[in-house]
């Protein structure tokens, strides 16, 4: 998936001595008063605050999903209808461009195509790596449309590089970072490299001062379009890496952990627990504080640069990288502030909410995670969330834009990957997936495919894989810089992703997987459809 060494050794150094340093910070940890709920809870469905925001958001949902089908179709069934997921691949900023532009497509606020209004009748959003920072700056900004993000935030920043925060005003952000790492270190928390990445990163893709850094996950509940319920429920991915072990990356089998504005925490058996995200970074035995809470930790930049972490990856060579210039040199060069680095530098550490839990049995004698990207596990589209039996999800749609040809563009085997997974994990909702060969040979890596169609037990997952059909979109992950004309290209390329090339047929055929799902009677138009993108 990714040219690792390509991506951290690059990018020249941006140096800031402590003096140059701000007095303020917003980035650390604070003390707060415990909540009177739980902290810390088994995995038995989802929490009571997602059930009562998907009832919530169920019924608003249904109305736009059933306006859409009406406006491809009269003859479609608006009752009973299904939940519909969104997901969103790791990849860098090929998969945020890419993935930016299908949701433009479905979007009936920023296009007008077959496909528009399609987004408003979603129920759940996930992505992970660069599928995480596009869910990141669209629901941390208060879900703007792509158009705005683009000519007001990504444009511009994604010129400067991720290495040149905020331009040429980018000494005074890294001085301001340099405080936000020594902030976090004086909270008595040890920060790693992926606390300035995520800094850098923020800059990018949020907006406010310090490159959004009072932007929470949590705090994403308190925006307007989250209250009232209009925008599909978020959801971010990361794994964690048995560091006591002696291990370096997750084993393919890896606990798949999910963030969200109201809970983190695994479905997997390991694990089997959720905390509430607010007070990440609570020091906690057995579900219990040992010395109060905390808040603030759950910093929006910090987990999307969780989910994107793969500093891991250079494992027992990491500190030696450190001293060769390149983006590696740059961050170690801010941790250098608050200690000497190590291995341990690699992850993104977060205190262990399931310390002593004993439904927790895989993890539970550890003080603390260690996380990384959440695509290392060759799962590289967000999809074990999803198929939990308690979120009730009937279709997915999956944006992949995984690098695993030598072009930059997927063939289906992380889709496989997860199939398999699926199957040794009990997810019987997961549809049978062929492998990668099939994928190559039957063009299903380069068109959209509809799987278990004909299943009413499984989830149908609509595959959308990244494809050139108007720009050259096999982007290298590594690349940390786009032009304007690079940003607009890829969302436009995203479009047609979306939409099939603009088929002027391709909405029918998409509202004929959704409806399949119902039970209800079809249009005919809809065989024709099931006989093109069907496997089997």
């Amino acid at each position: 998936m990714y040219n690792l060494f390509s991506l951290l050794l690059v990018c020249g150094a941006h140096l800031v001595s402590a003096a140059a340093v701000p007095p303020v910070s917003g980035y650390a940890p604070r003390p707060a008063t415990c909540p009177n709920t739980p902290l810390v809870r088994t995995a038995t469905g989802i929490s009571s605050s997602e059930s009562a925001y998907i009832a919530a958001r169920k019924p608003i949902a249904s109305v736009d999903l059933g306006k859409w089908l009406q406006k491809v179709n009269k003859n479609f069934t608006t009752a009973n209808l299904p939940n519909v997921a969104l997901t969103t691949s790791g990849g860098g900023l090929r998969s945020l461009l890419i993935g930016a532009g299908v949701v433009q497509a479905f979007d009936g606020r920023d296009s007008n195509f077959g496909t528009s209004g399609l987004y408003q009748g979603l129920t759940y959003q996930a992505g992970l790596s660069g599928g995480g920072w596009f869910l990141s700056s669209l629901a941390g900004n208060n879900y703007p449309t792509i158009s705005s993000l683009e000519t007001n935030l990504w444009t511009p920043a994604f010129a400067e590089s991720l290495v040149d925060p905020a331009g040429a005003a980018a000494p005074a952000a890294y001085a301001q970072i340099t405080a936000d790492i020594l902030a976090k270190q004086a909270a008595g928390y040890t920060p790693t490299v992926v606390d300035p990445y995520g800094r850098l990163l923020s800059y990018q893709l949020l907006y406010g001062p310090d490159g959004g850094v009072a932007d929470e996950l949590s705090s994403i509940t308190g925006l307007s379009n989250f209250t009232s319920h209009n925008v599909p429920f978020p959801i971010i991915t990361a794994l964690n890496v048995e560091t006591a072990t002696g291990e370096c990356t997750p084993p393919s089998n890896s606990v798949i952990y999910e963030f969200s504005p109201y809970e983190f925490g695994s479905f997997d058996s390991g694990v089997n627990a959720f905390t509430q995200t607010k007070y990440l970074g609570s020091l906690l035995s057995n579900g219990k504080p040992i010395k109060g809470c905390e808040t603030n930790y759950d910093n929006l930049g910090f987990i999307l640069g969780t989910s994107s972490d793969v500093f891991n990856e250079l494992c027992t060579t990491f500190p030696a990288v450190a001293s060769t210039p390149g983006l590696v040199a740059n961050l170690s060069a801010l941790i250098n502030e608050t200690h000497a680095l190590t291995t341990m530098d690699e992850y993104a550490i977060y205190p262990n909410p399931f310390y002593n839990y004993a439904h927790s049995s895989l993890v539970s004698g550890q003080k603390n995670l260690t996380l990384v990207d959440g695509g290392e596990s060759l799962q590289n589209n967000p999809l074990f969330p999803l198929l939990q039996p308690s979120r009730s999800v009937n279709i997915i749609l999956v944006n992949d834009n995984s690098a695993d040809t030598s072009a930059n563009f997927p063939d289906g085997s992380e889709l496989y990957q997860t199939y398999m997974q699926a199957q040794m994990a009990g997810l019987t909702k997961m549809p049978v997936i062929p492998p990668s060969s099939t994928f190559v040979s039957e063009g299903y890596n380069i068109r959209p495919t509809f799987f278990g169609c004909n299943d009413a037990s499984k989830i149908t997952i609509i595959y959308l894989p990244n494809h050139n059909y108007t720009f050259p979109s096999g982007e290298p992950t590594e690349k940390l810089e786009y032009t304007p004309a690079e940003t607009s290209g890829m969302i436009m390329n995203g479009q047609q992703v979306g939409t099939y090339g603009m088929s002027s047929t391709f909405p029918t055929c998409l509202a004929c997987a959704i409806v399949k799902k119902t039970g209800e009677k079809l249009p005919a138009a809809c065989a024709s459809c099931f006989n093109t993108f069907c496997y089997n």
